[in-house]
């Protein structure tokens, strides 16, 4: 619990932080938002990839009353349920648009957000944990809320943000340096590892009571360090320790929902086998990942299709790797039909074009699709195998397009 008081003077002191903070660089997605009364808008992310920027640049587009609240600010540390309602008060009745920070910090916070999307308010909360919001959002707001993922810049952004031109030597430092904004404005690598540090304490081992906290954080570190790579829970299970599979699913079940990490899965038609097989794990930015690994950025191809999976995460959903007599990185499914296969490979040599071209051709049959894509760093070509075309394309043109 917390005195209306001190709610009064947070809520005030943080419009006034918002007034004077900087636009910051505009965000691709903003494109892609509009406000309504007709849905709650959430915009889920990992800590400190842009979130509460993104929502001052939607704040800056609105002509009426405002009311901007963050709910990790120290003075309002206890904040409960109960407690909504000092803040309702303070924020008055004639607030037409709400904008709510890292609101999963309140229990049942989704109460007051229906209330007031039942007052026909328009409204907007970030949050940085996948699981509690949509768990919360699936028990009132079913139907009444659209979602957002942020990661940290594109390529595109990056460029934008650093006033460079998109090129390849741009495109090879953006694999080292990745899109964490603090990061990029400090180059400061403690940044990054101080970010992981306050995500897997936080959001992950106080919340979830976790004993055995030295596992878990040298699983997650195990996990950055071979991202790009193939893993299953038992191998983990058995090379840390841990007493079953089901704590090692907890735990990178934990570390997806605080969007430390993302596993992708073999493609099969049968969910069964989807969920027996090995996967795949890649880290939410290549930078972040080369700050907390000692391997990470020793191997450019990993770190390169890292990068092109996120590139593929901020538009599709369902991301999956194929593999029968050879390999292809990944495979796009939309409504039910895979429709997009692409290979990574920074360089195309003769040593290695059988397996790239014949990994990538099987799936182009294997899903009837006429054309498929090789990634590069810089190489652009076009091949005809078995009657399928494969466009090699440049990544720092494919990243931009």
């Amino acid at each position: 619990m917390v005195l209306k008081s001190d709610v009064k003077i947070a809520f005030k002191q943080q419009q006034l932080l918002l007034k004077g903070k900087s636009n910051g660089e505009r965000r691709e997605k903003l494109a892609q938002v509009s406000l309504s009364r007709e849905f709650v808008l959430i915009i889920t992310g990992i800590r400190r990839c842009g979130k509460s920027t993104f929502m001052q640049q939607l704040i800056n587009k609105l002509k009426g009353s405002v009311a901007f609240f963050n709910f990790e600010d120290p003075r309002i540390f206890g904040f409960e349920t109960t407690d909504f309602v000092k803040l309702d008060e303070v924020i008055g009745e004639n607030t037409l648009y709400y904008f709510f920070d890292e609101v999963q910090n309140v229990d049942n916070w989704e109460i007051f957000i229906r209330n007031l999307h039942d007052k026909q308010k328009v409204i907007c909360v970030t949050g940085s944990n996948a699981s509690l919001l949509s768990r919360e959002l699936g028990t009132k707001l079913t139907g009444r809320n659209i979602q957002i993922e942020l990661l940290p810049f594109s390529f595109k952004e990056y460029v934008s943000f650093k006033k460079i031109k998109a090129e390849e030597v741009t495109f090879e430092h953006y694999l080292v340096e990745g899109g964490f904004p603090d990061y990029l404005k400090t180059a400061n690598k403690e940044v990054l590892q101080q970010l992981f540090k306050d995500i897997v304490y936080r959001d992950i081992i106080v919340r979830h009571s976790v004993r055995n906290d030295k596992v878990l954080i040298s699983i997650a570190l195990y996990l950055i360090s071979n991202a790009g790579k193939e893993f299953s829970y038992t191998n983990i299970k058995n090379t840390f320790g841990v007493g079953s599979v089901n704590t090692v699913m907890d735990y990178i079940s934990w570390f997806e929902d605080s969007y430390l990490l993302f596993t992708v899965p073999k493609f099969s038609w049968s969910l069964k086998s989807v969920a027996i097989s090995p996967k795949k794990v890649y880290v939410i930015d290549t930078g972040f990942g080369d700050a907390n690994s000692l391997s990470f950025s020793n191997d450019t191809g990993r770190l390169f299709e890292n990068a092109v999976y996120l590139q593929l995460r901020r538009t599709y959903k369902d991301l999956y790797y194929f593999r029968e007599k050879g390999e292809c990185d990944f495979v796009v499914k939309e409504k039910n039909k895979v429709t997009h296969a692409i290979q990574v490979c920074a360089e195309v040599s003769q040593e290695n074009l059988p397996r790239e071209v014949n990994g990538l051709v099987e799936a182009l049959r294997f899903f009837d699709l006429e054309e498929g894509i090789i990634i590069t760093m810089n190489q652009e070509d076009e091949i005809i195998q078995d009657k399928k075309k494969i466009h090699l394309i440049p990544a720092w043109k494919w990243f931009v397009n």
